[in-house]
């Protein structure tokens, strides 16, 4: 794996997922880019208007898609955000607490989207066609320049 030193993924998390999405993989990645920008955008908003409602679905959604990918910190995160509102619907107050949390949601979501994306689909590393190739000066392979 090219990002296995990253903390933000677990990577044995990520690969038992490839694995059992099999083709779908990439199909299912990109819906996780679609909903998890709807969903860090819902809760934005929701932040500014300072409705604690409109939170839970977003973070619930983003939480679990984000676990099954092996996304944890993001999954703890969008977690602590929903347990934050819905105890705030629970006692009628604000999600004034929340507020430290989702000022590291989106650059969190950026990093960890960017970390499966390059993963997902790692760039074809091309070798050096024996004989040189079209083009190319062939490279003596024998001891004396044979």
């Amino acid at each position: 794996m090219a990002f296995e030193g990253s903390t933000l993924i677990n990577w044995p998390a990520f690969v038992q997922a490839r694995n059992e999405l099999g083709a779908g993989f990439g199909r299912i990645l990109g819906y996780f880019r679609e909903d998890g920008v709807k969903s860090v955008a819902a809760i934005e908003a929701a932040m500014r208007t300072l409705n604690a409602a409109a939170m839970v679905i977003p973070a619930h959604t983003l939480k679990g898609e984000a676990r099954q990918f092996g996304a944890e910190p993001l999954a703890d995160l969008a977690e602590a955000i929903e347990t934050i509102a819905r105890d705030c619907l629970e006692m009628q107050d604000t999600p004034d607490e929340a507020l430290e949390h989702i000022v590291r949601l989106r650059p969190l979501f950026v990093e960890t989207l960017t970390l499966l994306e390059r993963e997902a689909n790692p760039v074809a590393v091309r070798k050096p066609v024996a004989g040189g190739g079209f083009g190319r000066r062939a490279v003596p392979t024998g001891f004396g320049g044979e």
